[in-house]
């Protein structure tokens, strides 16, 4: 079957900033790729990145993006503030059957993101 979502991009307005957050929050090694006009810092599986370009502006009142996490998310969620992000919604029970918990936080760039466990 074919990957719904193949491809999404995170916007940053410091994509240097933007990368340290990710890359200690999720404990990745994301590196900045310069293309010109825009700059992008590619997640490891191929389906998406951090970018910074013109026009592409950060927003915490678009679409969620949700990371799944191999970590434990009460663990993860404390070093968010850590890292320069916000907690907005902390470890919470989705209550559909067989899932697991979810939290909000806001980027380091203003961007609402979503951090999911099994």
């Amino acid at each position: 079957m074919r990957k719904l979502i193949p491809w999404v991009e995170i916007p940053a307005i410091e994509i240097d900033r933007a990368t340290v957050f990710y890359n200690k929050l999720l404990n990745l090694n994301l590196e900045v790729m310069d293309f010109g006009t825009e700059k992008m810092a590619c997640f490891p599986d191929g389906d998406g990145a951090i970018s910074q370009a013109p026009n592409f502006n950060p927003s915490s009142n678009g679409v969620l993006v949700s990371f799944g996490i191999e970590q434990d998310l009460n663990s993860l969620l404390a070093s968010v503030s850590e890292n320069g992000g916000k907690v907005v919604q902390g470890k919470t029970k989705i209550e559909a059957e067989g899932r697991g918990y979810f939290a909000l936080i806001i980027d380091t760039e203003g961007n609402k993101v979503g951090l999911y466990e099994d």
